[in-house]
């Protein structure tokens, strides 16, 4: 259907209801964020089958896993910016397209360079489509009570997209080979594709004839990988030479990327953007809240399997109550939002997931279990509501010809923040682990065999079966005491920061009015261009 000119509502003047049209259109563009989300955690259990069909490197393996999300993370900004200039539908059609071809080759790759090269083209489709996805909806949801519910629902899905990945490829590796995870891809990219062009809006910002900069897109790029990878190694290997080195190159780009910014009549990134309240509010209090949720996840997980003993299925089921509550307390939150301010709303759930990291520090013993899960379920179901609001708050209070470019700063901050809870708090709690374990482990145990358990939890179980009774046994006793140490600290912190971002926000945010007592594009009381639509 031919795209014609139609001017967007403004101002003092009414806005338009969404319809059964844009509905419609929100679970289209529900779908394939979905699959971005299962696609980052689908090939966890994949890594047998196609190490053993493969044969990849160590190396190799890594890449396929990672590159997805690096080059997610380092091509955020720079198609958010894009999708402003040439028109968001177009290129979430553009990204949904080479997503499909993408999930074909990874799916019938015969090498494990094939298999990463198909992933990184996944990844710079995918970073079409997130910013595309999120942008749309500002446009096709004009009442900000409308707009904040939609924006659960896309949070909703990319929240079950992330918790089903893996119980979904667990059920495909069992009756097909491992390229089938990513052929789930290809029916819902043609899907979007053909309802698209009818149900979606299309909507460009005022700078869209202008020339892009490639040489800014280029340094963006460069800074977010550098950093992104920075954090990953210091997680991996704790700090030393090469972390420090990745992150120096990637702060220097990023500091030259700022100042180019602010040179250009046409930035790729307009910085008058973080001097809007709501939006460095919102921004500052998400990355903050996914940093203490990451680092905490993170080592709870691996407390539940190499502490407590479960398996990878079990630790993952315990999950699914958390998740369940949490998409139930997302979809809520939009009606709470609407009659209380978002600085209350928001404020109290940091608090509520403060609780919840705090019950954690007493997982320990015979009740370790119970309180590791009633604490990971309190701070998810404090957490997930966060997102969505923070989400909403940063679109809606940017000009409507920036959203794309809003929406890419939204989700890069939560990269950021995923990053550095897992490096930063992830690796002061195995600090504090080999700490501990050098401190209590028997002094039976030989040079080598402490260095081999002080490397992981489960280096130090592998490490203990290999040795006589009944030293195997206290050294696992110590290295399970000292883990669980280790996840206390960094719980305790990841409560410190929950309640600091709590004030934040309540702070930040307190002139931030209701969404049924809020005007569209009230923050920052800026005409919209004509847009176009279907």
């Amino acid at each position: 259907m031919r795209a014609k000119e139609t001017p967007v509502t403004t101002g003092d003047s009414a806005p338009q209801r969404a319809g059964r049209r844009e509905w419609v259109g929100l679970a289209v563009l529900a779908l394939p964020t979905v699959v971005l989300a299962m696609d980052m955690t689908v090939l966890h259990l994949a890594a047998p089958t196609i190490s053993a069909d493969l044969s990849p490197t160590g190396s190799q393996l890594l890449w396929i896993l990672d590159i997805y999300g690096f080059l997610i993370a380092g091509f955020l900004m720079t198609m958010g910016t894009l999708g402003d200039r040439i028109g968001r539908r177009r290129l979430l059609l553009v990204g949904a397209a080479a997503f499909a071809v993408a999930s074909v080759l990874a799916a019938y790759a015969q090498s494990a360079e094939t298999l990463i090269a198909a992933r990184a083209l996944l990844g710079v489709a995918g970073a079409t489509l997130m910013p595309s996805t999120l942008a749309l909806i500002s446009t096709m949801f004009a009442v900000p009570a409308q707009r904040t519910f939609a924006v659960a629902v896309w949070m909703t899905a990319f929240i079950s997209g992330e918790a089903i990945g893996p119980l979904v490829g667990g059920a495909l590796l069992e009756f097909f080979w491992w390229g089938s995870v990513f052929l789930i891809a290809v029916p819902v990219m043609l899907l979007l594709l053909v309802t698209g062009p009818r149900l979606l809006p299309e909507q460009r910002g005022e700078r869209s004839a202008g020339r892009f900069d490639i040489l800014s897109a280029a340094m963006s790029m460069v800074a977010v990988l550098s950093l992104v990878y920075a954090v990953k190694k210091l997680s991996e290997s704790g700090p030393g030479v090469v972390p420090l080195g990745w992150a120096l190159l990637g702060l220097a780009v990023g500091a030259a990327f700022l100042r180019r910014q602010q040179r250009l009549a046409e930035p790729l990134v307009d910085l008058g953007l973080f001097r809007l309240p709501a939006f460095s509010a919102a921004l500052s209090t998400q990355t903050l809240a996914v940093c203490a949720m990451a680092g905490t996840q993170l080592l709870l997980m691996q407390y539940l399997q190499s502490v407590i003993g479960l398996s990878p299925l079990e630790a993952g089921l315990w999950t699914l109550p958390a998740v369940a509550i949490g998409i139930g307390g997302t979809l809520l939150a939009p009606k709470v939002v609407a009659r209380v301010r978002p600085a209350v709303v928001v404020a109290g759930c940091l608090v509520v997931a403060a609780v919840g990291a705090a019950l954690v520090t007493a997982a320990d013993g015979e009740d370790g279990l119970a309180w590791a899960v009633t604490g990971f379920t309190v701070l998810y179901v404090g957490i997930t509501p966060i997102l969505a609001l923070t989400t909403d708050l940063i679109v809606g209070s940017a000009p409507p010809d920036r959203a794309g470019a809003a929406s890419a700063i939204s989700e890069s901050g939560a990269e950021l923040g995923l990053a550095l809870g897992m490096a930063l708090l992830g690796s002061l709690g195995l600090a504090v682990y080999r700490q501990q374990l050098s401190d209590h482990a028997p002094d039976a145990v030989g040079d080598e065999a402490l260095r081999d358990a002080q490397e992981t939890i489960g280096g130090a179980v592998s490490t203990a079966e290999g040795l006589p009774e009944p030293l195997g046994g206290a050294l696992l006793d110590a290295a399970r005491e000292a883990f669980t140490t280790g996840l206390h600290v960094t719980a305790l912190l990841a409560t410190v920061a929950l309640l600091g971002a709590a004030v934040l926000a309540a702070v930040s945010l307190r002139r931030t009015p209701a969404t049924g007592h809020q005007a569209p594009n009230q923050e920052q009381g800026q005409e919209q261009e004509p847009a176009e639509t279907a």
